[in-house]
């Protein structure tokens, strides 16, 4: 017997293949990785490194614009940022489905626990999840599956339901009282999604706001950098670190306009939309703020057009006080 677990990596999800392993049944885990973090070189060891400790195969989906059409359309709505979580959770537990039909799989497991999250882990919700997935009765969740009707696996003998759980709600103390006591082992909490962050909701806005036909690359970039809104035309996005530098590199455009410093390590910038001289300039201003000549009278910033021409021009570093007005 096999099945697909929908693997985030994180304590219940662990727990939720920990609880059905043991009953001898054979699991892939399916970890899915949002746009943001797709295509663009990642190793993901940190949850190659949760799966092997499980000793279950990993299967690692990287989304794209089949996510961005989803996020674009979503019937249920976002949370109190842009986290769409109830169309989310249908929207890849449909291509779990399509994966567990392909390998032969009969039935998914999830961390889900009724009441932990009010966007996608209500009742109601994973009754909803339930028919629009086509999985009604083939999605175990053994945290809380004591809670919920028993579903086929259960029905058919292939699950012993009473070795099953029933915890519910936000608390997490049944949860690491069961890692303990059986050495599984977890990852800290951490911010969670990132469409759940304000800021990340903040650019969001800005973004619709002023391009309302963004594109794959505009949504991956709300992950990433500072961003400065420098007119209702020209957006900034500056680097914080080497690790940004190297993402930011990858998502420039032909047509974005590049900052960088002369002859200095440093951040980069893309400069994206309309810009004219004085625009140009102020980003300029901006951006010296944010590296190492920001305490100078003046820095040496590098621009390369979209023909790939170099210029270099010299600006006085903004104030805090200046950037902030253009900060988004």
């Amino acid at each position: 017997m096999k099945c697909i677990a929908m693997f985030s990596g994180g304590l219940d999800s662990s727990i939720a293949i920990h609880l059905i392993k043991k009953q001898g049944i054979e699991i892939i885990a399916l970890h899915f990785v949002l746009p943001f973090y797709s295509k663009l070189g990642f190793s993901f060891e940190k949850i190659k490194i949760a799966a092997k400790e499980l000793d279950v195969p990993l299967k690692i989906i990287e989304e794209d614009e089949e996510y961005l059409e989803m996020f674009k359309n979503c019937e249920y709505g976002f949370g109190k940022n842009i986290n769409p979580c109830l169309d989310c959770r249908i929207h890849r537990l449909i291509k779990a489905k399509k994966i567990m039909e392909e390998i032969g799989a009969s039935f998914i497991i999830t961390g889900e626990v009724v009441g932990q999250r009010p966007m996608s882990q209500r009742r109601d919700c994973l009754d909803i999840i339930d028919k629009k997935t086509g999985l009604k009765g083939y999605i175990l969740r053994p945290l809380c599956a004591k809670l919920l009707k028993p579903t086929v696996p259960e029905e058919r003998g292939w699950i012993n339901r009473e070795e099953l759980l029933d915890f519910w709600g936000r608390g997490r103390k049944n949860q690491i009282e069961y890692a303990t006591k059986n050495n599984i082992k977890y990852p800290s909490p951490a911010g969670g999604c990132i469409l759940t962050q304000k800021r990340t909701s903040e650019r969001y806005k800005d973004l619709v706001e002023h391009n309302k036909n963004f594109t794959l690359n505009d949504f991956k970039l709300l992950a990433y950098g500072r961003h400065f809104r420098i007119s209702h035309k020209l957006k900034m996005i500056q680097s914080r670190n080497e690790k940004e530098n190297y993402i930011i590199s990858k998502l420039i455009l032909p047509q974005d306009i590049v900052l960088s410093m002369q002859n200095i390590l440093g951040p980069i910038a893309i400069l994206r939309g309309e810009a004219d001289i004085v625009e140009i300039k102020k980003a300029c201003e901006i951006f010296a703020k944010y590296t190492k000549e920001r305490n100078k009278l003046s820095a040496s910033i590098e621009i390369t057009n979209i023909n790939k021409e170099k210029k270099v021009i010299m600006v006085k570093p903004a104030l805090e006080q200046e950037c902030d007005k253009y900060r988004i």
